[in-house]
């Protein structure tokens, strides 16, 4: 093109040569793009599960769920590289993501110590005048016997709330983890710390009430809480006993893998059967070929004779309703793996599984809290306890979520915030109010 200069000359603009379509800086623009469509593709196709359309948040949870799963690959790797055990190292990526230290506010005072050996993290609500003793919860984490801890942001959030909104004294105890110790070493430690709590000198010293107490706990924290639970409503030594029990998405027994939760969620996150099985054989430190035998019922066949006494304890046609066993069939196998029950004998051990327990030993346990999510292999594990609880005559609050999934409760901030859990969170904490 000509261009008009000053004075009236016309001068040709000359433009610099525009490279051939298939020059080398083409091609490499074409390939990047690919290589990102790609790439984008593969990301998207990594996080993308099938979920019910009820479930809460669900492409926050296809989120959560794939950062959880890139996390157990990477301490799978690790574990096959011969640096450490995939537990171990799964557990220090959740901490070092989480961790937090014990930081006070005005409204809660939150100190590090140990009771007689066992590490606790104790939330304190302001003092009122008012009311010189306050209620308390000793409450005890989640995460397979094996993972998360006390000083984590999730539960240090939560029990600060509690602490905080029930003006309550939180011991929120650090228990020692597979694979360091396995079952009863984590039973043990809650007992311990429990029982030093309990000593008329410590109570005095947090201001508690001794007649305000309760035990609480999510998922395999739940577990725990409900064999402490069982243990001190038998103890004719201790002089105070818990007022309440508060279960959250408690897993509850070993038996049955194939209850109408187990076979619907076997796939949804967080906690999908398969991994939950692992959990249980990693606790008894049991031998992981078991694993596909067990997700079958083989443990529990009709030719196990020592499980003959424990079916009708959690036979699920007779203890969930038809809104949950829908068209779901037992799976009752006839002939099985003898071997598993003998190797693992901790499977029928009702300190382990307290579904299982006896009748007269459910009937002396306080008034009980149960929250199931629809989507969670472990609904029916609670579902199945209240049952036996109201059978016993212990009155029992059944908080069931629709939209629900395993672990929500915990995540209630930012980037994890899901809104069943912000409702779940509520929920629970209004009926420790109530009930406390």
């Amino acid at each position: 093109p000509l261009q008009k200069l000053a004075g009236g000359l016309w001068v040709a603009r000359i433009s610099p040569p525009r490279p051939p379509a298939g020059t080398p800086s083409r091609r490499r623009m074409r390939s990047s793009c690919v290589l990102l469509t790609a790439l984008v593709a593969l990301i998207a196709y990594y996080i993308y599960i099938p979920l019910p359309s009820a479930v809460s948040d669900p492409w926050k949870l296809m989120l959560l769920d794939a950062t959880f799963r890139s996390a157990q690959q990477v301490s799978n790797l690790i574990h096959s590289l011969g640096l450490s055990h995939h537990l171990l190292a799964l557990n220090f990526i959740i901490i070092s993501f989480g961790k937090k230290s014990a930081w006070s506010s005005p409204q809660v005072k939150v100190t590090d110590t140990d009771f007689d050996g066992v590490e606790v993290r104790v939330f304190e609500g302001s003092p009122k005048p008012e009311e010189p003793l306050k209620r308390s919860i000793i409450y005890i984490h989640g995460g397979g016997w094996a993972l998360a801890s006390a000083k984590i942001r999730y539960y240090d959030e939560l029990c600060t709330a509690m602490a905080e909104e029930l003006n309550a004294v939180i011991v929120s105890i650090e228990y020692r983890l597979v694979p360091k110790v396995y079952f009863p070493a984590q039973i043990h430690d809650v007992v311990h710390a429990t029982k030093y709590f309990l000593q008329p000198e410590v109570l005095h010293k947090y201001s508690v009430d001794p007649d305000r107490i309760g035990i609480s706990g999510d998922s395999a924290g739940g577990n725990l809480a409900a064999a402490v639970g069982q243990q001190f409503s038998q103890d004719a030594n201790l002089k105070d006993k818990f007022k309440v029990q508060a279960l959250i998405y408690p897993v509850l027994q070993a038996l049955d893998f194939n209850t109408p939760s187990y076979q619907q969620n076997v796939n949804t996150p967080i906690l999908p059967r398969y991994i939950m099985v692992k959990y249980w054989v990693d606790y008894f430190q049991g031998n992981h070929d078991f694993v596909q035998a067990m997700i079958v019922n083989n443990h529990t066949s009709l030719d196990v004779e020592e499980a003959v006494a424990l079916r009708a304890r959690l036979n699920w046609t007779s203890l969930l309703p038809a809104s949950i066993t829908k068209d779901y069939r037992p799976v009752m196998q006839t002939t099985g793996n003898t071997r598993i029950v003998r190797e693992i004998p901790q499977l029928l051990d009702a300190r382990a599984a307290p579904l299982i327990a006896e009748q007269e030993v459910l009937r002396h346990l306080p008034k009980t809290y149960i929250l199931t999510c629809e989507y969670d292999v472990l609904r029916d594990d609670g579902i199945m306890y209240a049952k036996r609880l109201e059978s016993a005559g212990v009155e029992v609050t059944l908080d069931h979520y629709e939209d629900g999934f395993h672990g929500c409760m915990i995540f209630t901030s930012w980037p994890t915030n899901f809104s069943v859990g912000i409702r779940t969170r509520n929920s629970y904490i209004k009926w420790l109010d109530q009930n406390l």
